[in-house]
């Protein structure tokens, strides 16, 4: 699974977006991994990240180049997809340029193409469109069957990801090993520090805890190998309402298929009263070098 960092960047605050608020000043490393440094034109920066372990995080990589294509938007507009690719591993020690392309700005949406590049080297591209709102007909499938509520599960803790004083709080339906790890869907997550009401920030965090444990979740369910390589291919959301995630949400990912060595999973991310925020899918690579289990 590529994976991304928490950057500490320039304390410069970004500008607010019309129809938001000024973000909520907080020295976390999730916080601080989304202000991003503005240079020339549109490009973006990510300083090295000094927190995480091994490769970047994908979900973060995927979310700061969101909040790169968010800081280019003018008006309300906000976003509704995004369809991005996972190129090479990201490095910790290195920083990260966003550069990004207006590919057009149209009477209702805009889209923006974004290239994560390390080393002179693209790491991660995404295609993200924003849409000003209109009114129309509001319709989702039914919820699935009811799960406990949070309140009911006990917490675990990432402190490889999030570190000690966890800015995300993770409660699983199924309560993992010991050790925390392996993590299943379904679950229930939030963010815990200061994130005020700015929609686009809302989104790249949802953007962030929407790569957490998807490429398990991509396997067969009936898949006994032991798998040496499994990375995040590709990765998409679409966004129906624009999310809170400082409430709880219910995330579920289940593989929509597993042929030779790619598997697709497919989920929804939901409130805890069953409204359904947004719906996700990513592809993954399963490599065993033996194919047995």
């Amino acid at each position: 699974m590529v994976c991304t960092t928490h950057g500490s960047w320039s304390s410069e605050a970004p500008p607010v977006r019309p129809g938001g608020r000024n973000p909520v000043t907080d020295t976390s490393p999730l916080r601080t991994a989304l202000d991003l440094e503005q240079r020339d034109g549109d490009l973006f920066v990510a300083a090295p990240d000094g927190f995480s372990q091994g490769r970047l995080f994908g979900g973060q990589v995927a979310a700061q180049a969101l909040r790169a294509a968010s800081r280019t938007i003018d008006g309300p507009r906000l976003v509704h997809s995004l369809h991005s690719y996972f190129l090479r591993p990201g490095q910790v020690a290195e920083p990260v340029r966003f550069e990004v392309a207006r590919t057009r700005d149209g009477r209702a949406f805009s889209t923006r193409h974004v290239t994560a590049v390390q080393e002179g080297k693209p790491i991660f591209e995404m295609v993200a469109s924003f849409h000003e709102p209109e009114p129309g007909e509001d319709w989702q499938p039914p919820a699935p069957p009811a799960v406990p509520p949070p309140e009911d599960l006990h917490p675990i803790r990432f402190p490889w990801l999030f570190g000690e004083d966890a800015p995300v709080e993770i409660r699983p339906v199924v309560t993992p090993d010991p050790d925390g790890f392996p993590l299943t869907h379904p679950f229930w997550a939030r963010v815990t520090m200061p994130v005020g009401t700015e929609p686009d920030l809302h989104a790249c965090l949802l953007t962030y805890l929407s790569d957490l444990v998807v490429v398990n979740a991509a396997r067969s369910p009936e898949s006994r190998v032991r798998y040496d390589s499994m990375m995040s291919l590709d990765h998409s959301l679409w966004f129906h309402r624009p999310p809170r995630t400082d409430q709880w949400l219910l995330y579920d990912m289940n593989s929509a298929a597993h042929v030779g060595a790619r598997g697709l999973a497919q989920g929804s991310i939901r409130t805890t009263d069953g409204t359904l925020v947004a719906s996700v899918a990513q592809e993954v690579l399963l490599r065993s070098s033996t194919g047995r289990p």
